[in-house]
């Protein structure tokens, strides 16, 4: 048995296939990353890096620059939007960011500071 089509079904079909994989793709997009500029005052010379969940919490996997026109250190770090808990180590010893008033209690004892991301 033969089936007539006629030239109007078949727009229509195309129309809504293509419907369908925008609708797919748009479930599938994933958030953009954006540059976040981490910056901590230190004497120079110090190995000065930034540890988080971000890097999970390796404390020498992002090295901060020593910037002697600005007098502090920094580090850019790629995030997706959402919460980041981190800290500074200087010369092995962590620190919270004396400039970040956010930040939570870790199971230390101490406090991460913390990072909202939009």
């Amino acid at each position: 048995m033969k089936i007539k089509t006629t030239k109007k079904c078949a727009p229509a079909k195309q129309v809504v296939a293509k419907k369908a994989v925008k609708t797919a793709a748009a479930k599938t997009a994933k958030p953009v990353a954006k540059n976040v500029t981490f910056t901590v005052h230190a004497e120079k010379g110090k190995a000065v890096y930034v540890a988080g969940e971000f890097n999970k919490w390796n404390p020498t996997a992002k090295k901060m620059v020593y910037s002697a026109k600005t007098g502090v250190y920094a580090a850019t770090v790629k995030l997706v939007p959402g919460e980041y808990q981190y800290k500074f180590v200087v010369d092995g010893t962590w620190c919270a960011d004396p400039e970040n008033v956010n930040s939570v209690q870790n199971d230390q004892g101490t406090f991460n500071s913390v990072i909202v991301v939009k």
